[in-house]
């Protein structure tokens, strides 16, 4: 059975990369306990590629960059079993709380984009 990833593509203040990578290695941690097969976190480096690039895509600012990201999972149904657990945990419960505080979150929420998505190819 293929696997299944969520994806994410977030705009970043540059001045937040270092606080957003000490949140990101918790969630790496919890993720990975809970079950997730594989997690990554990229920040941007080289932006301006073919097609529209990720620059134009966020709408990003002269004072962002953007962050790639993926979290892997056996199926559509590990990832619903295993998010439901990572919600439960009061780690991740204080990470959902600080991003409700505009002085302390690392970037705008409302600006994240996210999906779920079927493997087709795997090499």
């Amino acid at each position: 059975m293929p696997n299944y990833v969520d994806g994410f593509l977030i705009p970043l203040p540059k001045k937040n990369v270092a606080r957003y990578r000490m949140l990101a290695k918790l969630a790496c941690k919890i993720w990975k306990q809970k079950g997730a097969l594989e997690y990554f976190e990229c920040v941007g480096d080289d932006l301006n590629g073919i097609g529209t690039p990720f620059p134009k895509r966020v709408a990003m600012k002269k004072d962002e960059t953007v962050v790639f990201s993926w979290i892997v999972y056996k199926s559509r149904a590990h990832r619903d079993k295993v998010n439901k657990e990572v919600m439960k945990d009061p780690r991740m419960q204080r990470m959902a709380a600080l991003m409700q505080d505009d002085k302390k979150k690392p970037f705008d929420l409302s600006r994240m984009s996210f999906g779920g998505f079927k493997v087709i190819v795997k090499g």
